[in-house]
């Protein structure tokens, strides 16, 4: 190999569309996919036959349009990675520059290898070289890439992401073929062997720049889900402190009934006392609202819920032995039962008929375990981001009730349920009793 030309004759095409379709794979493997088995296995196979002509068409251009013909090959890549994934547009290319780069690494690895053992080497010791070079730099680049994505949340990409991505891809793919494009500038190697090493070398740096990249962008995820649910936690339990101070107002305020009624008593002229008696009544009226069940922070939270269904025209009923949630904390309290009554008001209140918006709360000892069940009338719709239901609501803060409730609930061993049809929603949480939280 005397020259940058034949260095690129002597790479094989079909070598490279494997090892792209490969890195491919490894992100359908991880990701959560659109088809079932055979509907996946199906879009690969073809996957792996667009690569295989896309590479032989490429093959034969001229050097002048080798990078077009690249081009192509990654626009196929992004497009079986949006055909088969869940995923968006943006994350798709995300996802699609990862495994472009992971691609050209795997290659570049083997045919360092092969380049360094050519002349020792039969045919068939050199596709087992092929296969056992991919399949190892795969299957590490899988366990790697595995802990970074989730096949249940749905992923996430801004274009500033995107763009990034793409500008690592590109930076990483110019700098490691520069030398098969032309060996006199003054980045470009002069001999065979360094042309390998570099471009090998400046891969595995570029895969690095993007796993890094996707490791600061979860951070970056968990630190805003961390800081919604923290705000949502937080509102819920000023609610409860508000809810409670407000019962304490009504029992003072009820100890001074006595006085009322002594007025009354001393009062002769009939047209007075009865205005004092609606006077009196209207200034009660509320107190039948306030519920009891053994625990205070629940009573606050019932209390507050009832009166925000019935603004919103709901029928919020309930059986509840509070006593049976003593062993919770009040902010995990708050946090459970507070997010799911919201979400079953609000979900019932979507309902056209006020007669139709229902809501049943009920807290029971069962065996050794105690049960917590929210069911609420809907509109039968619901929304899901993969396997995880999602609030139809936009504005902040939303979207993570579900979440704050299942993690406040596995806290204490608690599991989470979920049933629906197309009228009713079912919420379930079953804890041990007398359960402690885990630290």
């Amino acid at each position: 190999m005397n020259g940058a030309e034949d260095v690129i004759a002597d790479i094989p095409r079909h070598l490279t569309a494997i090892a792209e379709w490969g890195a491919c794979l490894v992100y359908i493997l991880i990701v959560g996919r659109r088809a079932r088995v055979l509907g996946t296995i199906a879009a690969a196979v073809g996957a792996l036959v667009a690569l295989l002509l896309v590479q032989a068409w490429a093959g034969t251009l001229p050097l002048a349009l080798w990078i077009p013909g690249m081009l192509v090959a990654a626009a196929v890549m992004y497009a079986v990675l949006f055909a088969v994934l869940k995923v968006s547009p943006l994350a798709a290319g995300y996802l699609a520059a990862r495994a472009f780069v992971l691609g050209e690494f795997a290659a570049s690895v083997y045919w360092q290898l092969d380049r360094f053992y050519a002349a020792e080497l039969s045919p068939i010791i050199q596709t087992l070289l092929c296969l056992g070079t991919y399949a190892i730099v795969l299957t590490i680049a899988w366990w790697a890439e595995r802990g970074s994505f989730s096949r249940v949340d749905v992923l996430r990409i801004e274009p500033r992401e995107l763009v990034g991505a793409v500008a690592i891809t590109v930076a990483t793919f110019a700098i490691s073929n520069l030398s098969f494009i032309s060996a006199s500038t003054p980045f470009s190697a002069r001999f065979g062997t360094e042309v390998f090493y570099i471009r090998t070398l400046v891969d595995f740096a570029g895969f690095i720049a993007l796993y890094v990249q996707h490791r600061v962008h979860n951070e970056a995820v968990v630190r805003r889900d961390a800081d919604a649910m923290t705000h949502l936690l937080r509102s819920q339990h000023e609610q409860y402190e508000l809810t409670r101070r407000s019962i304490d107002d009504v029992n003072r305020k009820y100890h001074d009934m006595k006085h009322h009624l002594d007025a009354l008593r001393a009062e002769q002229d009939a047209p007075t006392r009865a205005r004092m008696v609606d006077e009196l009544e209207d200034s009660i009226r509320g107190y039948g609202t306030v519920v009891y069940t053994g625990n205070h922070v629940l009573d606050a939270v019932l209390t507050a819920k009832r009166a925000y269904a019935a603004e919103n025209q709901v029928e919020l009923s309930h059986v509840a032995d509070g006593s049976l949630l003593d062993f919770l904390r009040p902010l995990d309290l708050t946090a459970i039962v507070g997010n799911a009554l919201d979400n079953a008001v609000q979900a019932a209140a979507r309902l056209s008929s006020p007669d139709q918006r229902l809501v049943r709360f009920a807290l029971f000892a069962q065996d050794d375990f105690v049960m917590l069940r929210v069911e609420n009338a809907y509109d039968g719709v619901l929304l899901r981001e993969g396997e995880r239901i999602v609030s139809r609501q936009n504005a902040e803060g939303h979207g993570y009730g579900l979440r704050n409730i299942d993690t406040a609930a596995t806290a204490y061993d608690g599991a989470v349920s979920i049933s629906s049809d197309e009228a009713w929603f079912s919420l379930r949480i079953l804890f041990p009793k007398n359960a402690s939280r885990a630290e």
